[in-house]
């Protein structure tokens, strides 16, 4: 099941891991330019710190399998 990790932008974690997945966000400066999340009371910054990191994993072990 889907959970919250930006409440003020309503952002679920399927939805943030889905465009990680798809844009090459290396830190939480780059996704706040590109994308309304983790800009208003940060409270989601661990979270989100968390999910860009997993995500660089992800992109890592995609480019090895090739």
């Amino acid at each position: 099941m889907a959970e919250v990790i930006c409440l003020c932008n309503e952002v679920f974690d399927v939805d943030l891991r889905e465009y990680l997945d798809t844009h090459p966000i290396d830190s939480i400066d780059e996704l706040r330019e590109q994308a309304s999340i983790c800009n208003k009371c940060m409270q989601c910054q661990d979270l989100v710190e968390g999910e860009i990191y997993l995500a660089r994993l992800r992109r890592q072990c995609r480019g090895r399998q090739f």
